[in-house]
């Protein structure tokens, strides 16, 4: 079953033009139980097409993009505590 999951998976990535890992194979799963129901009121023939379909982005099968994860700024002072200001620090011992 996980195989032709994978390959229905991979069907829908063509048909929207993206790859293979922007396609959420739970989500394609699910979208098989809206299928069905299409399928029996005769509003839908083809798996792939259906998934694919501008009108049916609500069954989320294609994944959000991501942020890019922040980077850590490890310096004693990081800049964005400091802002535009800058300053220095004088110790008198």
């Amino acid at each position: 079953m996980y195989a032709v999951l994978v390959d229905l998976s991979d069907a829908v990535a063509d048909a929207v033009q993206l790859p293979l890992e922007r396609i959420s194979m739970e989500m394609v799963w699910r979208g098989l139980y809206h299928f069905n129901h299409a399928y029996n009121n005769g509003k839908a023939t083809d798996p792939v097409a259906y998934l694919a379909a501008p009108e049916n982005q609500d069954l989320g099968v294609v994944k959000p993009m991501r942020k890019p994860p922040k980077t850590l700024d490890f310096s004693p002072y990081p800049k964005a505590l400091l802002g535009n200001r800058s300053f220095s620090i004088f110790c008198l011992f």
